[in-house]
């Protein structure tokens, strides 16, 4: 089952036609049961939350077919936006080996539709997510989540921890790219962006100190 969410934004969204200057960036967070996706467009100074939505598959079936289904449900999720980059939480070590190798077939899954659909993917872990978000790698799913709103420029996000998850990943792939590619640059202090400018002014608002 596909449950999704198109946000009501606090300012005037712009027409559906994107602007050349807008990057489409597509966060999964993973799972078999369910997976949380997000499309959030990023231009000079702001994001905005396009789509968000859990792609749900039944307990009541066999593993192979819950795959197929989730592929099937990627699949719709990429023909219907378009993203230009997707960013995907990455596996990490879980006591709970039975869980972690079904996160790891999704993941497997989600990737080869992504690669099939000529989509280039970034890969982060729950650290990074957090540092890019909050600007602490350690930082609490509560505060992750109202950055990720202050960031976004929403009230509220619908649905299960997965999503805000996979919006939280979206995020930090917008935040973390404009870094590398202004750092490309040899011997050149990188100059403060309108972005940088908003997320540094929302982790004020927060009380979060940059580490």
């Amino acid at each position: 089952m596909y449950s999704r969410c198109t946000p009501t934004p606090r300012f005037p969204t712009p027409s559906s036609s994107r602007s050349a200057d807008l990057v489409r960036v597509l966060g999964v967070d993973p799972g078999l049961g369910r997976t949380g996706v997000a499309v959030v467009d990023g231009g000079p100074g702001a994001l905005r939350l396009v789509h968000s939505g859990c792609l749900s598959t039944p307990a009541g079936i066999d593993d192979a077919e819950r795959l197929f289904l989730l592929s099937g449900m990627i699949v719709a999720v990429l023909d219907e936006h378009r993203p230009a980059f997707a960013a995907i939480e990455r596996l990490f070590f879980s006591t709970n080996r039975s869980t972690a190798m079904r996160v790891s077939e999704a993941r497997g899954v989600l990737l080869c539709a992504l690669a099939g659909a000529g989509v280039p993917v970034a890969e982060y872990t729950p650290n990074e997510v957090k540092e890019a978000v909050a600007g602490y790698g350690a930082a609490r799913k509560p505060q992750v989540l109202r950055m990720t709103m202050q960031l976004l420029s929403i009230d509220s996000i619908d649905g299960p921890d997965d999503v805000a998850d996979a919006c939280a990943i979206a995020v930090c792939h917008h935040h973390r790219a404009a870094l590398t590619v202004r750092l490309r640059g040899r011997g050149v202090t990188p100059a403060v962006t309108p972005l940088d400018r908003a997320v540094s002014a929302a982790r004020a608002s927060q009380g979060v100190v940059a580490g």
